[in-house]
C-alpha cells in the first residue's frame, strides 16, 4: 500500500432513491479504480449477496478502497461505501455517512428527485457532510439534465450548476466526477489527537474461521497488527490478529492510520461481544470518551418468526444472532404459540425488511421458516394500571379493562406525476389518511405528504400505490406519533378453537372485512376433513364473520341395489352419528400454506 497523506484520503458514500444507479456507478468507479477489470468485473460488484443481485436492490451497505491519480498528478486513496436506497433500510445508510466526510447524491436524469432522494439528503445534512450531487443516466434518449438540475436546486437547495452529469453505465464523464470528487469532497481530519487511538465500528459479520470481522474507520491515532484494543461499551480486551482494508478482499496492512477506513479482526467469536457503533481503543491507553453513538433503532413492524420443524429452534436462535451482529436493526425476543410451537417475536424496520431477513435465514442458515402476519405496536391505557405496550395481538387484554388504545401514525411523502394525484389521494382515504401538505416541485411533479396509520400502510399499500401510479410515484415515511383510535382484536376460529398466531388488531370500521379475507383464505388452503369444519371471525363474543368446510363423505348406500329405503336409512344414520363422534374428538390440521395466505390478504 503506498504511503498516502491524510490529505490526499477521500472517504465518501453513495446516496439516492431506489434504482437510480448506485451500484452501477460503483461498479465504474471500482473499474476506474483498477479494482476490477473484464476478466474479473460483473455487474453491481458491491452487492455480494445472491438476494441483491437477484432483486436488483442494495441491502447491505458495503466498502472497497482503491486509488486514483488527480490531474496534479498526485495519487489519492478513495474509501467508497455503497448504500441500500430503499425506505426499510435507512438504517443502513446512518450507519454508512457516520464513516465519511462526503457523498454522492445521485439523482437519475429521467426520473428526477424522487422520496428516498429527499429522505437521504436530510441524513446526510444531519450528518454534517458535504454534498456533491451527480446527475446519472445521462445517455437515455428521456434524460432531461436542465429540469433535474433545476429541480435539485428548488426541493434541495444545492447549486445545480455543481451538479456533475455522467453515465454510470457508459462511463459518460465519470473521470470528471472523480477529480471533482477531489477537489470538492474535503479530506478527513482527526476528532481528538488528544484522546489517542479511536475507531468507529460501522459494521461488521461473521466469518466460520476468522470470527467477527469489524469494519472500522479510524478517527484518532493509529491502531497497528498485535496491539491489544478495547471495545468501550462492551469492554472486553482482544489481540489485533488482522489490519488491513476492503479491496473487494481483504487486503491485510501493518497499520490503519487517522482518517482511512478498513477492518480489523480480533478472533471474536461470541457475536455478542461486538456492538456496531462501538468505539475501539487502545487497551494500553484508553480514550476516555468513545466516539459518537447511533440512534437507537424501533423496529415498525412485528411478527412471529417459528421453524416449521420445531427441532430446528437452537439453530434459528444461533442463526438471529449472527444475522442481528450484521443488522442491529433487527430486534427479537422468544414467544411461543400453541398453533406453531417455539419462536420468535422479532421487530423490523418495515416489509421489505421482515421479507430480506426471512429469506437470508432460509438462504445463509438452511431454515425452513414461518411467518405470521404482522402488526404494530400499540399503547393500551387502563382505568388504574399503567400503560402497556403491545406487539402481539394474542396477549391482548380484556377490552372491559381498557380505557383507550393509541396506534403509531408515520408521516408520509409521495412524490409523483401530477396526474395521478386523484387516484393517489383515494387510496390514501381509504387507509385513514389525514392531508398535511401538497406542493408542486415543478409543473408536472407534486409531493403529498399525509399523515397514515402505520397498521395500514403493511398491508399492500406501496404494491396499490405502484398500480395506481403505473409505478411512476415514489415513497418514503418516518414515525410521526401515536394518535387515539377505535380498535379491535379479531380472532378467527377453526372447529371452535381460536388459533393465536391468526389474531390481528384491526379497526372496528374494518374488522368484518378483513375477518371475512382471512377466512376465505383459509377456506382454500385447508383440506376438507372427516367432519364439517367451521371457520370463524370474531370481535369478542361476537362472530362476525363464518365459513364452512364441507365433510369427506364416503358413499355408504352404493352397495345397496334397490330394496327397502329403510336399509338405506339405517347405513346413513350409522354414518351421521360416526361422524358426530369423529367432530367431538376430531382436531383441524392447519398447513402452512394457510398461514402464509393470510399475509397476503391485502385490498
Amino acid at each position: 500500500m503506498p504511503d498516502i497523506p491524510r490529505s490526499h484520503i477521500r472517504n465518501f458514500s453513495i446516496i439516492a432513491h431506489i434504482d437510480h444507479g448506485k451500484s452501477t456507478l460503483a461498479d465504474r468507479l471500482l473499474a476506474l479504480g483498477k479494482l476490477t477489470d473484464e476478466r474479473t468485473g460483473k455487474d453491481q460488484i458491491l452487492d455480494s449477496m445472491d438476494i441483491e443481485r437477484e432483486r436488483g436492490i442494495t441491502i447491505k451497505s458495503n466498502s472497497a478502497s482503491f486509488y486514483w491519480k488527480g490531474e496534479n498528478g498526485e495519487t489519492y486513496l478513495f474509501n467508497l461505501i455503497d448504500t441500500p436506497g430503499h425506505v426499510d433500510f435507512t438504517y443502513e445508510v446512518s450507519r454508512s455517512l457516520a464513516a465519511c466526510e462526503g457523498v454522492l447524491l445521485l439523482v437519475d436524469a429521467t426520473q428526477g428527485v424522487q422520496a428516498q432522494t429527499l429522505a437521504n439528503f436530510y441524513l446526510a445534512l444531519e450528518a454534517d457532510l458535504y454534498i456533491l450531487p451527480v446527475i446519472n443516466k445521462i445517455d437515455l434518449p428521456s434524460a432531461d439534465v436542465e429540469k433535474t438540475r433545476a429541480q435539485i436546486e428548488k426541493s434541495l437547495g444545492l447549486s445545480g450548476t455543481d451538479a456533475v452529469p455522467v453515465s454510470g453505465k457508459s462511463g459518460i464523464n465519470v473521470e470528471a466526477l472523480m477529480q471533482a470528487i477531489i477537489d470538492k469532497i474535503p479530506a478527513p481530519r482527526e476528532q481528538d489527537a488528544a484522546q489517542g487511538a479511536r475507531a468507529l465500528v460501522f459494521d461488521a459479520y461473521f466469518d466460520t474461521y476468522r470470527g467477527v470481522v469489524e469494519k472500522i474507520r479510524v478517527f484518532d491515532g493509529e491502531i497497528k497488527k498485535g496491539d491489544q484494543i478495547s471495545f468501550m461499551r462492551k469492554g472486553g480486551v482482544h489481540p489485533v490478529n488482522e489490519i488491513g482494508i476492503s479491496q473487494l478482499r481483504l487486503v491485510p496492512q501493518d497499520s490503519l492510520k487517522a482518517g482511512e477506513v478498513g477492518y480489523v479482526v480480533t478472533g471474536i467469536k461470541n457475536v455478542a461481544e461486538v456492538m456496531l457503533g462501538d468505539t475501539i481503543t487502545l487497551a494500553a491507553k484508553p480514550a476516555s470518551v468513545p466516539l459518537f453513538k447511533y440512534k437507537e433503532v424501533k423496529p415498525m413492524v412485528f411478527s412471529g418468526l417459528f421453524p416449521v420443524n420445531g427441532d430446528d429452534y437452537p439453530l434459528l436462535k444461533e442463526s438471529m444472532d449472527k444475522l442481528a451482529l450484521n443488522d442491529p436493526a433487527l430486534i427479537y425476543e422468544p414467544e411461543s404459540s400453541e398453533a406453531l410451537g417455539f419462536g420468535f417475536r422479532v421487530g423490523y424496520l418495515g416489509l421489505l425488511h421482515m421479507e430480506i431477513v426471512q429469506e437470508r435465514l432460509e438462504r445463509e442458515f438452511g431454515l425452513a421458516l414461518l411467518t405470521t402476519a404482522p402488526s404494530v405496536t400499540y399503547h393500551i391505557y387502563f382505568q388504574h394500571k399503567p400503560m402497556m405496550t403491545l406487539n402481539n395481538p394474542a396477549e391482548f387484554p380484556d377490552p372491559g379493562d381498557i380505557d383507550r388504545i393509541e396506534e403509531p401514525y408515520v408521516k408520509v411523502a409521495i412524490i409523483s406525476p401530477s396526474e395521478h394525484m386523484g387516484a393517489i389521494l383515494q387510496l390514501l382515504a381509504d387507509k385513514r389518511g389525514e392531508n398535511v401538505s401538497m406542493n408542486y416541485l415543478d409543473t408536472t411533479t407534486v409531493q403529498i405528504i399525509y399523515l397514515v396509520p402505520l397498521a395500514e400502510m403493511i398491508f399492500e399499500f406501496y404494491d396499490r400505490l405502484k398500480s395506481v401510479s403505473r409505478g411512476y410515484a415514489s415513497l418514503d415515511y418516518e414515525f410521526a406519533e401515536y394518535r387515539r383510535s377505535t380498535l379491535v382484536k379479531l380472532d378467527i376460529l377453526v372447529h371452535g378453537n381460536k388459533v393465536d398466531a391468526l389474531s390481528m388488531i384491526v379497526h372496528k370500521s374494518a374488522a368484518e372485512t378483513r375477518g371475512r379475507q382471512v377466512i376465505e383464505q383459509l377456506k382454500e388452503h385447508i383440506s376438507k376433513h372427516q367432519f364439517v369444519i367451521a371457520i370463524q371471525a370474531a370481535v369478542g363474543g361476537k362472530v362476525i364473520a363464518r365459513e364452512t368446510i364441507s365433510a369427506l363423505r364416503k358413499n355408504v348406500t352404493a352397495k345397496c341395489y334397490g330394496g327397502d329405503i329403510s336399509r338405506k336409512r339405517k347405513l346413513l344414520d350409522k354414518q351421521k352419528e360416526g361422524k358426530k363422534r369423529m367432530k367431538m374428538i376430531g382436531s383441524v390440521e392447519i398447513p402452512q400454506e394457510a398461514f402464509l395466505s393470510v399475509l397476503k390478504t391485502g385490498d
